[in-house]
């Protein structure tokens, strides 16, 4: 027995020692004899002096030996603006690096770029992955694009103090606090040949303007945004694009995560928020996405003046809302209102408001949304009781729609004004489905709260999915909206002359592409 378990361990020592020494001694030369899972790695477009995601490169040995690359380096050498990680070890150049037989080592490959050249506003930076030597050197190139910037953020110093604000409360009454920063006189004025990027809240003060030129780009770090307070304003100017799939003369406010999968991802930043006090507000062909809250408007009881006039723009994929209004009074035209995780259009406190050729179509598609595509309240849900006179919620020629049974919910509190109209408006909203016809809110034979009302049918979006609210020559809305409307919505959102008797929505209908 004891010299069987010998001969065991006899074997197995000797097994051992070979693996040994075959992993120090018996690697071959290379040669070349290996290949790549691609033969480019593009790292997408980065922000200068911000780091990139992590991206990977496999390199294959497809030989049945296991072999040793004697040598893998950037081309820029220790200067070069990319880092890799070799087999769990970080650094620029890498000797004696071993593959099992066909086997695969994975590189990953990160970058921070800084553009010293005050005079480019983007980059092209372009280096190498070098394997082996001559005459058997095979490379991989590595391209990124840099974007210059200018970066706004919160300070100690007392021309830029930093404060705490109450931006919100949330549905249980709970303040949702922010850190903020004064812009100073410097940066009141947001133009297109930079991007912008903001971490934290950019406060404007009071009796200050922030003016955004056509074509700027405003990109917002995780929990950032834009707070306009009480007696400032915000204009953004803008402009129809020639080309209505570039929206290069429009401004844009997106995350500051510029790689292709963060393209549709929710939640990626704060808000736009109009304080109380805040009143001739003006907003032209902008973009808002990816939001947590697009935009949050407040406004004050007998206010003569317009808290925001918004036209020709759109804001979509906001996690919670994306216009959330109380108390205000706005001016809505040729808006589309896209996928949000609950309401997209919430109004709360009474106010002021008139929405004509808006698109509000709610196709949420990234979790369960149990809030109507349209909430209209004359009170609060953080504080019912208090309420505040609805002196009009007036739609005219819009689209109301959604991927939810019921697409709008009326809560007035039976003691304040609820004024509310739609005129020549596609309202989804399934009587069969409904248990809340109270009080003929929801009658919609009746002519004082609705006309020309249509309760379901084909719209034919191009992409209703992907926030792309188009619609085809197939849609049942199409010469359903009323004529008067005046001259300032005879072009819709993409500057499409409308009919004479126009179609609903921000959108007059087109062949679809093929």
């Amino acid at each position: 027995m004891a010299l069987r378990i010998l001969i065991i361990l006899s074997a197995l020592f000797a097994l051992l020692w070979s693996t040994s020494c075959r992993k120090d001694f018996e690697y071959a030369e290379s040669n070349g004899h290996f290949s790549f899972s691609r033969d480019t790695v593009y790292l997408d477009t980065v922000f200068s002096n911000i780091g990139s995601s992590t991206y990977s490169l496999k390199v294959y040995n497809n030989t049945k030996d296991d072999i040793i690359i004697p040598n893998i380096a950037l081309r820029n050498g220790n200067e070069s603006f990319y880092r890799l990680n070799v087999d769990g070890v970080a650094g620029k150049e890498f000797e004696n690096t071993p593959i099992y037989a066909e086997d695969s080592l994975f590189i990953f490959i990160e970058t921070t770029i800084d553009i010293t050249d005050d005079s480019l506003n983007e980059l092209l930076y372009t280096d190498a992955i070098l394997f082996d030597k001559d005459p058997f050197q095979k490379s991989v190139e590595l391209v990124t694009l840099a974007k210059d910037a200018i970066f706004l953020y919160p300070s100690d110093t007392r021309e830029n103090k930093v404060e705490t604000i109450i931006l919100y409360n949330d549905e249980f009454g709970n303040p949702i606090t922010v850190k903020g920063f004064e812009l100073s006189d410097h940066h009141l004025n947001f133009k297109k040949e930079k991007s912008y990027v903001i971490y934290g809240y950019a406060i404007v003060p009071e009796d200050k303007e922030l003016l955004i030129d056509p074509g700027t780009r405003v990109h917002f770090h995780q929990n950032s945004g834009i707070i306009v307070q009480d007696k400032a304003t915000i204009t953004i100017n803008g402009q129809l694009s020639p080309n209505d799939s570039l929206f290069e003369n429009e401004v844009i406010f997106e995350g500051d995560r510029l790689e292709p999968e963060f393209e549709n991802i929710s939640g990626q930043w704060g808000t736009i928020w109009i304080s109380a006090g805040s009143i001739n507000n003006s907003i032209d062909h902008l973009t808002i996405k990816n939001a947590e809250l697009g935009l949050y408007v407040e406004g004050q009881t007998n206010e003569p003046e317009k808290t925001l006039t918004i036209t020709n723009s759109r804001i979509f994929n906001s996690s919670r809302h994306n216009l959330w209004t109380r108390n205000a009074k706005i001016e809505a035209s040729n808006i589309i209102l896209g996928a949000a995780g609950k309401s997209s259009l919430l109004i709360e406190n009474g106010g002021s408001y008139s929405f004509t050729h808006a698109t509000i179509a709610n196709y949420w598609n990234k979790g369960f949304r149990s809030n109507a595509n349209v909430t209209i309240s004359n009170s609060s849900n953080s504080n019912t009781e208090n309420g505040f006179d609805l002196l009009q919620a007036n739609f005219k020629n819009c689209i109301i729609d959604g991927n939810n049974s019921n697409e709008v919910s009326l809560q007035p509190n039976n003691q304040d004004l609820f004024n509310f109209n739609f005129q020549n408006c596609f309202i989804k909203y399934n009587e069969n489905q409904s248990s809340t016809i109270e009080d003929g809110l929801y009658n919609f034979e009746n002519g004082s709260h609705y006309l020309n009302v249509i309760l379901s049918g084909n719209l034919d979006y191009f992409q209703p999915f992907l926030n792309d609210y188009r619609i085809g020559l197939e849609s049942e809305v199409i010469n359903k909206g009323d004529v008067n409307v005046g001259n300032s919505t005879s072009l819709d959102i993409i500057g499409t002359a409308r009919s004479a008797e126009p179609d609903l929505g921000a959108f007059q209908a087109k062949e679809k592409d093929l």
